[in-house]
């Protein structure tokens, strides 16, 4: 049967010179390969003295917002939730009682706040959807763990820290994201 398309090359079957069978000049070539990265910058970064800069789109743990006031953004919409493709957010809504107008901004509140971080795919999509600028992926890796209820992240972990009470651990949980919300 003949081939349909001419891209088979014959194979060289012809025998190896006497320099091709002592491999001499296959070893130089390696060792000069060698020696030449010897002395190039190492791309290895020892990381925890060094850290890596960040790409300006990295997308890390999740971080519930907070307002200049204190307050939670989260309203409880689901919009996060629905449009995450991995169906890694739970959420459970409650109502806002007389004498909470301090801690959240509006009448409805996530009174129960989860995601799962092993079904999460870091898609950004939870971020795009929410109208109240309530969710946001921070710079930090997540951490690893040894259990698997160690990466269902509650609203306590993934809160951010009140900008009021703790001025710095907020700035620190803000990141680059203060730099850019005031450009």
């Amino acid at each position: 049967m003949q081939a349909l398309t001419n891209r088979a090359l014959p194979v060289d079957r012809k025998p190896m010179t006497f320099m091709e069978k002592i491999y001499l000049p296959a070893i130089m070539k390696g060792m000069s390969i060698t020696f030449g990265h010897m002395f190039k910058k190492r791309p290895t970064i020892n990381y925890p003295e060094k850290t890596r800069p960040f790409s300006p789109v990295f997308r890390g743990l999740h971080i519930l917002n907070r307002d200049e006031e204190g307050r939670e953004n989260c309203t409880a919409c689901g919009l996060c939730a629905v449009s995450c493709p991995a169906e890694a957010i739970t959420m459970e809504g409650a109502e806002r009682k007389p004498g909470e107008e301090n801690l959240y901004r509006e009448e409805k509140y996530a009174a129960k706040y989860e995601i799962n971080m092993l079904r999460c795919i870091f898609c950004g999509l939870c971020e795009e959807a929410c109208p109240k600028d309530a969710i946001y992926l921070s710079e930090t890796f997540a951490p690893s763990n040894y259990q698997r209820k160690g990466f269902i992240y509650s609203k306590d972990d993934l809160l951010i820290p009140n900008p009021i009470t703790e001025p710095e651990a907020y700035a620190k949980a803000k990141g680059n994201r203060a730099n850019k919300t005031n450009n």
